[in-house]
């Protein structure tokens, strides 16, 4: 029971972050520079394509993007969304936060100290 309520706490501040890219070139130059400068502590990056589908100024689009997963904290949300903004190509780039109701209490802490000293 202590583990749990130890899991649950740790995952409160987990957050998984969704954010598509135009290409696998833009997916992976987000991924390290979000990494290190340790705004997530690890990044997905889906190679294979997703098919997407979303009206932008009126019109219905689609569109071949690659997928970030990326882990941080709550705390780290407002840093990495300037960070992916900075980056990002697009004029508005999808950016969604979930939280982590649950995980591994192991692989939680890892991801809060891989996320706990700032670097510029």
């Amino acid at each position: 029971m202590k583990q749990e309520r130890m899991n649950r706490a740790q995952a409160k501040n987990s957050r998984v972050v969704l954010v598509t890219c135009p290409s696998l070139a833009l997916a992976r130059k987000i991924a390290r520079a979000v990494v290190q400068k340790r705004l997530a502590a690890c990044v997905n990056a889906v190679r294979s394509p997703v098919e997407s589908f979303y009206t932008w100024k009126g019109k219905l689009e689609t569109a071949r993007e690659h997928l970030l997963l990326i882990k941080t904290t709550a705390t780290r949300l407002r840093q990495l969304e300037r960070e992916v903004k900075r980056l990002h190509t697009y004029e508005v780039p999808e950016f969604v936060a979930l939280p982590i109701i649950a995980g591994s209490v192991d692989y939680l802490s890892w991801l809060r100290e891989s996320v706990a000293g700032l670097r510029k």
